[in-house]
């Protein structure tokens, strides 16, 4: 078992949160608190790695919606890297696939990030 850990590093885009381990009933709460956190600054982009989740259920995903609709709260954006395969059938089953941004790599979502800002 992976044990589960939340790291987090600011960056000039905003925050990176990397989340390993499973996150699950009981480490959701903790994950979720740690976004919240965060405290991200209008126009800025947070950005959940999740390359090192070896699980996640009803309650993980539950988190990352809740943190989902905090962050916007805050006029700020969210988006998930290296979303791990079977977090992607389970997001695109349950009618979530297209309701986080998502990026390969927190490198990639700050590049977009980064575009859509000089877009406007």
């Amino acid at each position: 078992m992976t044990p589960f850990t939340v790291l987090t590093r600011d960056t000039p885009a905003g925050p990176v949160l990397e989340i390993s381990g499973e996150l699950d009933t009981a480490t959701a709460p903790q994950a979720l608190r740690a976004i919240e956190a965060l405290a991200p600054r209008p126009g800025q982009q947070v950005v959940v790695d999740l390359a090192g989740l070896r699980f996640c259920d009803s309650s993980g995903i539950s988190a990352l919606i809740a943190a989902h609709k905090s962050v916007h709260a805050s006029d700020a954006g969210l988006a998930l890297t290296g979303v791990p395969r079977h977090l992607a059938r389970t997001l695109a089953t349950v009618g979530l696939g297209d309701f986080f941004v998502t990026h390969a790599t927190a490198s990639d979502a700050h590049a977009r990030w980064a575009e859509s800002r000089s877009d406007q």
